[in-house]
């Protein structure tokens, strides 16, 4: 196993000292340093994932230590130290290109889930999506991603990102849960002009509606209860790259605003601040939702709806895409004999058949997961219909089936009642039927159903109002 690598910097052994203890404990490579200087010649030599730098240190200062690392390591990521009496200069080493910072003395759980967050976002920034085939040998030292796929559907979404990508123009990437509009997005990036600067990805469904205006622009101290200093967000942390807006259609009406400005003119203001901000950002939005019927219904933006879609990439779903399923298997099998250590050959002619059969409801995604588990069940050479089973794979496939079935006769329904021009509430009565449902299921806990159904709290709200 692989440990990450952290560089601590700063004046104080003490602080190095213990500071080393608590990652070390946590399964982290750590070595230290109280010199600006010597941190810069420890980079190259021991190509740290994250570095861990005061501000205040003789010589030469952090912001100063932090110039000249991102200049020749543009990809290392930096958290800044710092006491509150140095918090603006805290601001102004996230403009350098810091990660973020902590504010001394800082609680060591938040300092692990920063280095966490730090560490998946320099994988973001590192791991190139490849679309072309890689040798077993390639694949064993390299932890890239790959679009797999030689259907004609994607091979005309590899053309597309080809266009897209040289491009500054906003894109929206449409697509089901589980069909890989991440990955699309890094792989835009990565062959993109922006590609050596900051890529951040942003789950707005994730994050609860009062914290997301803060999370994507930041906030001034004071802005509100428990605002104890200013922190910038996504947007000027991103400055110059580019940041992914991932299932965009659940973002509250009243933040929609605020990022139509950001596209228009490039400007915004830190909640409870009035300085205007000017930041360049290129905007990847996607999402599973149809905005159009959502403009209809009042609950998109029109305007930002149209600002978001100049370029348009359609992700199919997996089971408009079988032929693909060959060379997705293979991927993973490879993928997870180095992960688990195995030694798995390939899948049974009876097991691919089933696979084929099945419609994937959630569609790549679900196809790894299933993989994955049957891999570390199986014993054989080959995956079967036996470590398939196990799983209960094929029960939830006749379970799927039945859902299909209902699916069709509701389908057949919706198209007698939409001719009499109520296919619209038809819909609306089953979103809110099922939804109360799940509300009835999880004791009215919206957090739960949201959880339960797969959609935001938000998108729970609206849809009962």
């Amino acid at each position: 196993m692989i440990l990450n690598k952290i560089l601590i910097v700063d004046d104080q052994s003490s602080v190095c000292y213990s500071l080393k203890r608590v990652l070390e404990n946590n399964g982290y490579n750590v070595k230290t340093t109280t010199n600006g200087y010597e941190a810069i010649k420890l980079i190259k030599e021991y190509n740290p994932d994250i570095v861990l730098l005061d501000i205040r240190m003789p010589e030469i200062d952090g912001l100063e230590a932090l110039k000249k690392i991102k200049k020749i390591y543009t990809k290392v990521q930096v958290i800044i130290m710092t006491a509150y009496s140095t918090t603006e200069k805290a601001i102004e080493a996230m403009k350098l290109g810091a990660f973020d910072y902590l504010v001394k003395p800082f609680d060591n759980d938040k300092l692990l889930e920063l280095i966490d967050s730090a560490i998946k976002t320099k994988i973001l920034l590192e791991d190139v999506v490849t679309f072309d085939e890689k040798t077993d040998e390639v694949m064993e030292k390299t932890t890239n991603y790959q679009i797999i796929g030689k259907s004609p559907e994607m091979m005309e979404i590899y053309k597309q990102i080809g266009k897209i990508a040289p491009t500054d123009a906003p894109v929206l990437i449409l697509g089901e849960s589980g069909t890989g509009k991440e990955l699309i997005a890094r792989a835009i990036y990565h062959h993109s002009k922006r590609a050596k600067k900051t890529f951040l990805a942003v789950n707005c469904a994730a994050i609860p509606e009062n914290l997301l205006e803060s999370e994507l622009f930041g906030y001034e101290k004071g802005a509100f209860t428990g605002a104890d200093f200013k922190r910038i967000g996504k947007f000027e942390q991103c400055d110059g790259g580019t940041i992914f807006l991932d299932e965009i259609g659940d973002m509250p009406l009243s933040l929609q605003a605020k990022i139509l400005r950001v596209l228009q003119d490039g400007y915004f203001q830190r909640v409870g601040g009035e300085e205007t901000i000017k930041t360049d950002v290129r905007i990847i939005a996607a999402t599973n939702k149809n905005l159009e019927q959502m403009v209809k219904q009042g609950l998109f933006r029109k305007d930002l709806y149209y600002r978001i879609n100049v370029l348009c990439i359609k992700v199919p779903p997996l089971r408009q895409r079988k032929e693909d399923i060959d060379d997705l298997i293979e991927y993973f099998i490879k993928k997870y004999n180095r992960l688990l250590g195995k030694e798995v050959k390939g899948i049974t002619k009876e097991a691919l058949i089933k696979f084929k059969e099945y419609s994937w409801p959630g569609n790549v995604r679900e196809l790894e997961n299933t993989i994955q588990k049957a891999m570390v069940l199986c014993k054989n050479d080959f995956l079967s219909l036996e470590c398939c089973e196990d799983l209960g794979f094929f029960d939830n496939k006749a379970r799927c089936d039945n859902l299909n079935d209902v699916i069709n006769m509701l389908a057949e329904l919706a198209i007698k009642e939409g001719i009499e021009g109520k296919f619209q509430e038809l819909i609306e009565t089953i979103e809110v039927r099922i939804i109360k449902r799940a509300l009835e299921i999880t004791g009215n806990n919206q957090v739960k159903a949201s959880k339960l159904l797969g959609i935001s709290r938000n998108t729970i709200r609206n849809k009962l109002q």
